[in-house]
């Protein structure tokens, strides 16, 4: 009997163990947000994405691509009947931006320095943080996703003009960076940063547009 008990305690410590390490080896999704981040960086968004474009350049897009904080702010209003998650707003900003880098790719011949130095690089970045993303925050597939938010999934596949807006290449990824500190920023707050980065006036140094 005591040497059964003991087998038992034995296989729940081994299991603990590597419960623990799985943890411990788990990716950290922040490592891939922080290299985008650096990728972001206005320096390099107003070189690549408004300098070597024409004056007044824009594309088409649909309305829901334009993913600002205020739709953040607008997503989140409280609705107890399906209430909108973190993740809910987290996927909408992966699968905007990423959208949004095709689109300007899609108009880019293939020798356009933006293409070849800056936006085919940033796609792979992007395909980094989704896979880590999927690794470490698994959805539930038992629960459905609030109207709100698959309404919009819904309006990005359709094909229609309907609905559709000009914006600049470069507003594309301003909205992407402001958008990821918000909803990621476990990853970039310090501790003596007092910056609330959902609020829709913040600025801050070089964060700015």
């Amino acid at each position: 009997m005591v040497q059964s008990e003991c087998w038992l305690l034995r296989g729940v410590l081994g299991f603990i163990c590597l419960f623990l390490m799985c943890i411990n080896a788990a990716p950290d999704l922040c490592k891939p947000l922080k290299t985008v981040q650096e990728a972001l960086n206005i320096t390099k968004r107003r070189h690549f994405m408004k300098m070597n474009f024409p004056i007044n350049y824009t594309i088409q897009v649909h309305y829901e691509e334009v993913f600002k904080l205020r739709n953040i702010s607008r997503l989140n209003m409280s609705n107890d009947e399906e209430p909108v998650l973190k993740r809910d707003l987290q996927d909408l900003w992966l699968t905007i931006s990423m959208e949004g880098i095709k689109k300007v790719l899609r108009v880019l011949p293939e020798r356009h320095p933006t293409r070849q130095k800056y936006l085919s690089n940033l796609e792979n970045l992007f395909r980094n943080v989704e896979a880590v993303y999927i690794q470490q925050i698994p959805k539930n597939d038992e629960r459905e996703i609030p109207e709100r938010i698959q309404n919009i999934f819904d309006r990005l596949k359709e094909k229609s003009n309907e609905g559709w807006k000009s914006v600049t290449p470069k507003s594309i990824l301003d909205n992407c960076y402001r958008t990821m500190l918000c909803l990621f920023k476990e990853c970039f707050t310090k501790e003596d940063d007092s910056y609330d980065y959902c609020d829709i006036h913040w600025r801050k140094g070089n964060k700015t547009t």
